[in-house]
């Protein structure tokens, strides 16, 4: 069996890529790489001479092979690596008749737990704290057991317009009353969204103390690892980052110092499944968990369940009823499964999942994300948080 074709298809916001073989078999894969995805596609085609007449099953050589191919590196690289090596693993297990998860060492369980990602003060602009609260409650009837919001006004806007000390008596505020309305049964994380500096994300961590928070995550840029290990070594609760982060070698710097307690790569952005299998195995070595950055489409998170089902070592997964929305609903033939705040192992062949009949009619042509105003200060200059 050899891969005959490399197909790539940009529509909506995404990156969709096939893989063929001699043999007929097609795989599915995506790039996460969402504020460039043109560009990942670019890269994708930089790899059909690498791989064509390859043998698709040697995943470890081919992961390789791409990474080594120039002197390069950069999320747009193993971006565009993920969406073939996902693809590569749908194709594997449809070769071999069995899920993805099977074949990355069997399952450790058949359904996976959600933390609900709210909208407000995110996707939207939040106006007010009762509505972040109206959300979380609505997400606990829905029967998620943990939920995930961001405290904060909108973007950076909280600088331009409030006192430091005002935006910090919000946030907490806002944290407060959400525990008061989901209770002590409910998890809670605190999204950061890379909005504070060192000192800032401290101050705010000694606050949510009280409220028993199981992860705050990315309350600073990914810029300094330096700048993490100053504002980790000063707070208490768990802290989780890794969204922006590509290689397996940046992840070990995260662990081996104790900076962050959750690994978060996503499954489209940092290598596909092959690279986050040595994510979590390492993560495991520091007593550390996986909850995997999950935005793009039910597509990505389709993979990423067979990464979960597949690792002892992972937390909650990160889930936004986007995926159950229009347009994202006519990418596959058939959504996952989920009932109340789990999502169903599947149990077919590859990622378990098919394209959609028509699928790239449905969806329409591509649109790129376009990037939100700049936040910027009173004094016009531009806030680079």
């Amino acid at each position: 069996m050899k891969i005959e074709r490399i197909e790539t298809a940009l529509v909506h916001e995404w990156l969709i890529v096939t893989v063929t073989t001699d043999t007929g078999l097609t795989g599915i894969g995506q790039s996460s790489y969402w504020g460039f995805p043109d560009a990942c596609e670019r890269v994708v085609d930089s790899y059909r001479d690498l791989l064509i007449g390859e043998d698709p099953l040697r995943t470890n050589h081919l992961w390789l092979k791409m990474y080594r191919s120039a002197p390069f590196r950069g999320g747009v690289i193993t971006a565009a690596i993920a969406a073939i090596d996902i693809a590569l693993w749908d194709l594997r297990g449809k070769h071999f008749e069995a899920p993805a998860h099977v074949l990355l060492g069997g399952p450790v369980r058949d359904r996976v737990r959600l933390h609900a990602v709210l909208a407000t003060g995110w996707l939207e602009e939040r106006s007010t704290v009762d509505e972040v609260v109206r959300e979380a409650s609505e997400a606990v009837a829905e029967g998620f057991t943990a939920i995930k919001f961001d405290p904060f006004p909108d973007g950076a806007k909280g600088f331009q317009t409030d006192s430091y000390a005002r935006m910090m008596k919000g946030a907490v505020e806002c944290v407060a009353a959400v525990r008061e309305a989901v209770g002590w049964d409910v998890d809670i994380a605190i999204e950061g969204h890379r909005k504070l500096g060192p000192g800032e994300a401290v101050d705010f961590g000694r606050e949510l103390e009280p409220f028993r928070i199981f992860m705050y995550e990315d309350a600073l840029p990914p810029d300094s690892l330096a700048s993490w290990r100053e504002f980790t070594d000063k707070v208490t609760i768990p802290v989780g980052t890794g969204e922006r982060n590509d290689t397996i070698w940046e992840f070990r710097e995260l662990l081996e110092d104790g900076t962050a307690q959750f690994v978060r790569p996503d499954v489209g952005m940092a290598g596909g499944l092959t690279a986050c299998m040595k994510i979590a195995a390492m993560a495991e070595a520091y007593h550390a968990q996986l909850i995997c950055h999950n935005y793009v489409s039910p597509l990505v998170t389709a993979a990423t369940v067979q990464l979960y089902a597949a690792v002892t070592n992972v937390g909650t997964f990160e889930y936004t009823l986007l995926d159950e929305r229009e347009p994202r609903t006519r990418l596959l033939r058939r959504g996952l499964v989920r009932e109340g705040g789990f999502l169903l192992v599947p149990d077919g062949p590859g990622l378990g999942v098919e394209l959609a009949d028509g699928w790239r009619e449905q969806l329409g042509e591509f649109s790129r994300w376009r990037p939100h105003p700049l936040a910027r200060r009173t004094d016009g200059s531009i806030y680079s948080r």
